[in-house]
Formats: structure tokens, sequence, C-alpha cells
């Protein structure tokens, strides 16, 4: 395995870093603080590529590695892991579940706008009683004639208000079946569907979560993704790759921590001296700094398996559990480093310290990954 970064990757990562310096950092904490998902800075991202990274350039996007898709999540969640989220909703979860199972005339109508950024796109698998428990889902879709009723709820939907295309996985057969679940492609301004509550949330504050509500929302046939019943199935295929996106986010975030600590410790003095010459800074930093690199690591290995087409359950779960855990460890850690600034929004670590807790659960949960991994590794 070569995980040099290649010339692609260097491209991509400086873009991502002038433009978040430019259009994300200076207004990030007001977003944070007012729960604003900017929706225009948003798609300006569409515009340089970064909303169909994985997208083959034939449907208008970059066409890039996941190695490349990595890249670009972890510059922009060192600035702000809020719109590091939205911008993987966006691209792993609704377009790439798109990309991998529509049918040509469906890539056509739809990833061409999300790759864009003229449409942004949501995913709905989680229900209010529902979380992890995904074959026990409520919302439900009855056949009506070449048609398909939808009643229930989602929950817990980044993108969910400002999304023009979201792909929803809905119940139409027997609970716990696995072959019971259909995935649909639903159009904002669909007559019964809409958004419902907006999240009050600790971190992420400026990524948008939302309530998906459906009352006898009727959706075509033809906005079925792949056969009726294949939604589950689907819909773990296309985790193995959203967890790449978490752990990227997580490596993000983590780094953008550390970095910041890192500089601080060496700026800051008291007795003289500054604090990283202590050794219990020192220390501090070492651990920082080997835990980035372990979780940064795990996080190319996966995408390196993606891009090769090779099976990623495994490490993608261990990448995303890893790199989740560091997130929180490392943004802790800074948060000491910095002292009673780092408890202070003057500064920058108090909000990776927010943002990194979103990671460990966002995605299947730390405890999911955990089995995920055993089951891979017993089986």
């Amino acid at each position: 395995m070569n995980f040099s970064e290649t010339e692609d990757q260097k491209a991509v990562g400086e873009m991502v870093r002038k433009f978040a310096e430019k259009h994300i950092r200076p207004k990030m904490m007001e977003w944070d603080e007012s729960q604003e998902f900017p929706v225009d800075v948003f798609k300006k991202m569409g515009e340089i590529g970064l909303l169909g990274v994985l997208v083959p350039t034939k449907y208008g996007g970059s066409g890039f590695t996941y190695a490349d898709y990595v890249t670009a999540i972890v510059e922009l969640s060192k600035v702000c892991g809020s719109i590091g989220l939205s911008m993987a909703a966006h691209n792993s979860l609704c377009t790439g579940h798109i990309l991998q199972f529509g049918t040509e005339d469906q890539k056509q109508k739809w990833i061409t706008k999300l790759a864009t950024g003229e449409s942004i796109g949501a995913w709905g698998l989680t229900e209010p009683n529902t979380g992890s428990d995904a074959l026990n889902m409520k919302c439900t879709a009855v056949q009506d004639g070449d048609d398909w009723v939808i009643n229930g709820a989602k929950c817990w939907i980044t993108n969910g208000a400002c999304g023009d295309v979201a792909v929803v996985l809905v119940r139409t057969g027997e609970v716990r079946d696995s072959h019971g679940i259909t995935t649909f492609v639903i159009e904002k301004g669909t007559p019964g569907f809409k958004s419902g509550r907006k999240e009050d949330k600790l971190g992420m504050r400026a990524s948008e979560t939302t309530e998906l509500l459906f009352d006898n929302c009727r959706v075509p046939k033809e906005n079925i993704l792949g056969e009726i019943g294949e939604g589950f199935i689907q819909a773990m295929k296309v985790l193995d790759g959203g967890r790449i996106s978490i752990a990227s986010l997580s490596v993000g975030i983590a780094k953008g921590a550390y970095e910041a600590a890192l500089k601080y410790a060496q700026e800051r003095e008291q007795f003289g001296q500054p604090i990283a010459s202590f050794q219990g800074i020192a220390f501090k930093l070492a651990d920082m700094a080997t835990e980035v690199e372990v979780a940064e690591l795990l996080t190319y290995q996966a995408a390196d398996l993606k891009d090769r087409g090779e099976n990623v359950t495994k490490e993608s779960s261990m990448a995303k559990y890893y790199a989740s855990e560091v997130a929180v460890s490392v943004s802790n850690d800074a948060v000491q480093v910095f002292g009673g600034y780092g408890y202070s929004k003057d500064f920058p670590v108090e909000k990776f310290y927010r943002d990194s807790k979103l990671c460990t659960i966002g995605e299947g949960t730390s405890e999911i990954q955990k089995i995920v991994i055993g089951n891979q590794i017993l089986n």
C-alpha cells in the first residue's frame, strides 16, 4: 500500500484550504451560534466540485478518488466540522446511494444536479424509535397502482430542510425482514412530504438536522432505487462508504484541534518558558500527534480499498470507530492544553470539542462499529 500524497490530493487539499479560509472561517462561529446552515456557501462548494467529488465527469462530477475525497473532508473539517458533515452526507449518502444503485435515467435526472450543487441531498434511515435497530422501522410505503403511498417520519436527517432531494428507506414488507425495506427518491415539494422539527444540538450546530415527515406522500414507482425489498442491503453497502466519510470528518476535527493546541503550547509562556517545554504538555502533544496519525492511516487504508473495489466493511468500521474516538480524546486534550482559554468561544478548541462527539454517534455508534468489526473478524 502506498499512501503517498498524489498530485491530485495536493491540489484538492490546497483548493479546499483556500476555500475554507475565505468562505467559512470568517463566519463559522456566527453560524454555530445561530444554528444557520449557509446554503449559499454550500452551493459555492458545488461550483468548485466539492458536492460531486466521487461522481464521474459524465454526470457533472469531479471524478475524483476516495483518497481525494478523504483529503477534501479532512481539510474542510479542520476549519469547521459542521460544513464537513453536511458535505459528507450530501456526497456519500444521498448522491452515493443514487450513483451506486440508480438506473441511467435516475442518474441523469438527479445526480447531474446534485454533483454541481444545483440540488442539495439528504438521506433518511433513522427514525424516532429505531436508531441502530433499523429493521424495526415504522415508516411504511404501500403500493397503490403505479404509485407508492408513504406515511411516517424520519429523524436526525442532515440537510433535512434545505435538501432538494431525499433518498429515504421505507418499510414495504414485514418488520425485521431484511428484504422488507425499499429505497425511494423523494423531491422537495412532493405533496405530503415536508421537513419537521430542527434539532438544537450540542455541536455541529451549523449543519442542519431535522425530521422528515410523510403524510400520505404519493411517490411514483419510477422513484424506487433498485428493486423492491433491497433497501436495507443497499443501506449497509452505502454505509461502508459513509463510515469513511465520518472517519475523514473525525480526522479533520482531530487535526484541527491538535494543530491549534501545538501552536498555542509553543506561544503560551508560563514560569518564563513556553508551556510546550514542560513534559506534562509535551507528552500530551505526543499522544495527540500519534493518535491523529494512526486515525489518518486507517482512514486512507479504507479509502484505498474502496478505490480498488474491494470489500471495506471491516476497514471502514475500524477507521470510523477509531478516528471518531480520537476526535473526542484529542479535542478534549486540546481544551486542556489551552486551560481556561480552551473553555472560551474566543478560541477554536471548544468548538472542536463540541463537534467531535457527533462522530462517535452518527452513521453507527462506536458500539455498533464494534459489533460490525466483531462479526467481520469472527465469521
